[in-house]
């Protein structure tokens, strides 16, 4: 007698279990494309095997099996097959992994490559401790202290943040509507990004982008690149510390996350605090879904904060409303920007 109680589901398949278990097979093949300059090398038009490895420096063992993994992964195109077959890049590698293209975003990709992809490897401790796995654990200085003091450093990891946040920051320009208001700071503004496309979008604006004081003159630079410096200044300060600049809407591009729940609060209510009767706080996150099932991205970043920092988490809209009505604000509604990402706003009567 057959016991199928105990049997597999008819319909039962191990495809996606193996998809994500062997996921970092993927994901460091592309990681390695990326620190090889590999779609970069692809600009031009399409190489041969052969030409890609004398250009990289690769081995003739490895080559094809990389070239064609990502071909596979739908990282690069092919024309032919076998010896004398050309790559490209496909439209999308060649658009963002492009170094010289202006939406090249591969720079987060690189620190993910450099620290992160590590750090992720101690994932079972940090889940048994809490404890974060990023420099600190070693006793020296954080990721992020270390870069304030080195600033082509810190200037290289703002362009990369800035390759994955202005998606969500274009499409927040574009559809938030601040006909109503008068100046705008962006708190913990990091290059300046979020403020120059707020002020572009609208003209009649004035506003201060707010970060500490070695981001200021990235900040500078990038409000002039935009042609915004005349409206929107760069004003060194810290956002625990120091009192707000003034303004009636105040911006949280990816500031939230970084903190523990007491901090968010904290930084909640001095918003709400500074802001005028009418003012409004727009948090940009990758907010995860209040039922917790849907944002894989948001989730997954909210386990990388617990690999970075000590207290920090991806948050719910449920749970943002939660704190912003603690602090006094009235009403609360999540706005759904590019991937991932959506802005919180709290409104204040």
């Amino acid at each position: 007698m057959t016991d199928t109680a105990n049997s597999p589901a008819a319909d039962a398949s191990p495809d996606l279990i193996l998809q994500i278990g062997m996921g970092f097979f993927a994901s460091k093949a592309l990681l390695s494309a990326v620190e090889l300059g590999l779609f970069t090398q692809l600009r031009d038009g399409g190489l041969t095997a052969d030409e890609i490895s004398e250009r990289l420096g690769l081995h003739e063992r490895s080559r094809c099996d990389f070239l064609d993994a990502l071909v596979s992964l739908g990282l690069l195109d092919r024309d032919g097959n076998g010896a004398g077959s050309v790559y490209r890049n496909t439209p999308d590698t060649g658009l963002f992994l492009d170094k010289q293209s202006p939406a090249y975003l591969g720079g987060i990709l690189e620190m993910a490559n450099a620290r992160l992809y590590g750090f992720w490897g101690t994932l079972t401790e940090a889940l048994l401790t809490g404890d974060p796995q990023s420099e600190i654990k070693s006793g020296t200085a954080s990721f992020f202290e270390g870069l304030y003091v080195d600033p082509e450093r810190l200037k290289g990891f703002l362009n990369a943040m800035e390759g994955v946040q202005i998606g969500a920051f274009t499409a927040l320009s574009a559809a938030l509507d601040l006909s109503s208001h008068d100046r705008f700071c962006d708190l913990g503004g990091a290059s300046g990004l979020l403020s120059a496309l707020i002020a572009t979008a609208n003209p009649k604006l004035t506003g201060v982008t707010f970060d500490l004081p070695p981001v200021a003159p990235i900040a500078e630079a990038t409000l002039v690149r935009h042609g915004v410096a005349d409206r929107v200044t760069a004003v060194a300060g810290d956002f625990f510390a120091d009192p707000y600049p003034d303004a009636d809407v105040y911006f949280m591009g990816n500031v939230l996350h970084d903190w523990c729940e007491s901090e968010k609060q904290a930084l909640i209510v001095k918003a709400y605090e500074a802001l005028p009767s009418g003012g409004m706080l727009v948090a940009v996150e990758n907010i995860i879904d209040d039922e917790r099932r849907v944002n894989t991205f948001g989730l997954l970043m909210s386990l990388n904060m617990l690999i970075e920092v000590p207290g920090g988490f991806d948050y719910t809209g449920a749970q943002f409303d939660l704190w912003a009505r603690n602090a006094g604000f009235a009403r609360t509604e999540i706005r759904p920007l590019a991937g991932p990402a959506s802005a919180a706003i709290a409104y204040k009567n």
